[in-house]
């Protein structure tokens, strides 16, 4: 029965346990059990109570059986990236700097999620300061690559089965690109959508937080939780948010209309790479049209990025790193110096320079549901000191325009290569029924080869 509980997306856990055919006590010990027999190899979490979590899912199962209303998400274990505030775990940051690091409340996104019912299983595992210096978290496919980072312990628990969800932050490409590595749905959200009060902040202007699962509809059914106005969130706005799960489950009205981006980075794709898109787009026939991004409208969005995010970085911890001194990596530390070279005029250039690639791309949007483009180079690189090239997915971060990871794709050695669909500012739920629609048509296609 443990093999069948870890095998159910969180829609169908969330279902069964709101009909009572299964407890989340019962749910959660399958997890635990699975966390036990992996674990050790993966080295996905960083704090982990198993008495906890099982004592969360016990309130949860006696607060059902009170006749209480249930919310989406109520008794569903949920992974927490270790920058995000919890207040009943520490949040130490990937770094010895924030070592015992225990938050007196919790961030925004987790009070939310506690509301709709969901079991805040444990910590995952961040690379340092959510940068670049990894974690000891490995990749669930194969044990001697990197899962990504930073959020590499919150795809690699979903990729092996130890949780359902897993929430992530993405400040350059931490929730796609492991999304990516690992083969599973990973969601970088509308800039604002989500509130960042309690998470560790890197950039206003960069930071994203969102989900990791191993179902588009899951996707949908935590970014319900998630969405919405947040006072302490300058970025968040106060209007009503969409129905993201209902929504991703409606039919496209139009077959969407999909653009195969190139963007000035694509000499970074390895052969492989270049050849599935290519192979995927052809498949695709009228439905994608070939776009290139050229370089002298789009060619400095990664210099853009890099400028605003290292200063905005030497900005938010230049001093406790500066304090750390040997504590905190040479990478860290020669970003935040590289940070404070960038001048007023530079950095407010760089602001500039980003809304006029997100108004540009707004209109790119006129004519295209979705732009088709991948996440990385490739696929998962071997060995376990660096996390991967963010670069495939800066444009779309610096913009701040959705963009969502699908496992669609296979390279070398059968490893998951991931498919990234960007959408309109804003338009999340659109983006998401899009990419339902992808899924649902590629699987008829591959039903129809077979037969």
């Amino acid at each position: 029965m443990s093999a069948e509980f870890v095998e159910l997306t969180a829609t169908e856990a969330a279902g069964k346990i709101a009909r009572g055919d299964i407890s989340s006590e019962e749910y959660t010990r399958a997890l635990i059990a699975q966390v036990d027999s992996i674990e050790d190899n993966v080295g996905a979490f960083q704090h982990l109570d198993r008495d906890h979590a099982l004592a969360q899912a016990k309130e949860r199962d006696a607060y059902r059986a009170n006749g209480n209303a249930l919310g989406p998400l109520h008794g569903v274990p949920v992974g927490i990236k270790d920058c995000i505030d919890t207040s009943d775990y520490p949040a130490e940051n990937g770094s010895a700097l924030f070592a015992g690091r225990r938050p007196y409340k919790d961030a925004t996104v987790v009070t939310k999620l506690r509301a709709a019912g969901a079991v805040i299983f444990g910590k995952t595992v961040t690379t340092e300061f959510a940068f670049y210096h990894p974690g000891k978290t490995k990749n669930p496919h194969d044990l001697e690559r990197t899962p990504g980072g930073s959020s590499s312990g919150s795809a690699a628990s979903v990729a092996a089965g130890m949780l359902p969800l897993a929430i992530g932050t993405q400040t350059n490409g931490s929730i796609i690109r492991p999304a990516a590595f690992c083969g599973v749905f990973g969601m970088k959200p509308s800039h604002g959508l989500v509130s960042r009060a309690g998470v560790l902040s890197h950039s206003r202007t960069l930071d994203h937080v969102g989900p990791f699962a191993r179902s588009l509809d899951d996707i949908g059914l935590i970014l319900d939780a998630m969405a919405g106005y947040d006072e302490n969130d300058p970025d968040t706005k106060p209007y009503a948010v969409p129905d993201f799960h209902s929504g991703v489950k409606q039919k496209v009205p139009l077959t969407p209309r999909l653009a195969y981006v190139r963007t000035p980075v694509w000499d970074k794709a390895d052969k492989a790479t270049a050849e599935a898109f290519e192979e995927l787009a052809e498949s695709l026939g009228e439905i994608v049209q070939r776009v290139e991004l050229h370089a002298p409208i789009y060619g400095h969005a990664w210099d853009d990025l890099r400028a605003i995010m290292s200063a905005d970085m030497a900005h938010s911890h230049g001093k406790i790193v500066g304090r750390g001194g040997d504590a905190a990596s040479q990478t860290l530390r020669d970003f935040i110096a590289d940070g404070r070279k960038v001048t007023a005029a530079r950095y407010l250039e760089a602001i500039s320079q980003a809304k006029q690639y997100t108004h540009a791309l707004s209109d790119f949007f006129d004519h295209y549901d979705a732009i088709l483009t991948p996440v990385s180079a490739g696929v998962a690189p071997k060995g376990l000191g660096a996390t991967g090239d963010p670069a495939f997915c800066s444009l779309w971060t610096l913009t701040g325009l959705p963009a969502i990871s699908l496992p669609l794709l296979q390279g070398e050695g059968g490893l998951p290569l991931g498919v990234q669909l960007v959408g309109p500012m804003g338009r999340d739920a659109r983006l998401l029924r899009t990419a339902k629609w992808l899924l649902n048509h590629l699987a008829h296609d591959q039903e129809a080869e077979v037969a």
